[in-house]
């Protein structure tokens, strides 16, 4: 997997209920068009990633979690409403939305996955891969 060099790297949501650090590697930042992604976004989700223990929630005062699927749940602030975290079921990772990350975040962009679903309102026009649906590759052993 593609990996931004590691550096602490601090997040919130809107309102700072909910504060978290990241202190190891993150992956490139994935666009994901599935529809839950846009519905709980109001747009496709950008995201990057990193091993779940790098990722330390600091205030967690607003922090919830909404079962998603049978797979994963998404984190999100029960104040502002801010789309936080995607975390599998299975895996040693948490997916997290590359938008809250305090800037400059170093980030750079993959892929987008799941471009099938994609709404109809708009238009993929960079040059990044895309996929059809997830792969192999994007969480695959070493990823994270």
């Amino acid at each position: 997997m593609s990996m931004e060099p590691t550096a602490r790297k601090t997040g919130a949501c809107l309102c700072g209920a909910v504060r978290y650090e990241i202190v190891g590697p993150l992956r490139r930042v994935v666009y994901c068009h599935c529809e839950q992604c846009r519905k709980t976004s109001g747009h496709f989700v950008a995201a990057t990633a990193c091993a779940k223990e790098h990722l330390q929630i600091t205030d967690a005062a607003g922090l919830r979690w909404y079962r998603s699927s049978e797979m994963a749940q998404r984190g999100f602030c029960s104040t502002c409403g801010s789309s936080l975290f995607w975390q599998p079921e299975q895996g040693d990772y948490v997916a997290i939305m590359a938008g809250a990350i305090d800037a400059p975040t170093g980030l750079t962009s993959r892929e987008h996955i799941y471009v099938d679903d994609a709404s109809d309102y708009y238009t993929l026009t960079d040059a990044l891969p895309q996929f059809a649906g997830d792969h192999a590759e994007l969480w695959g052993e070493g990823d994270v």
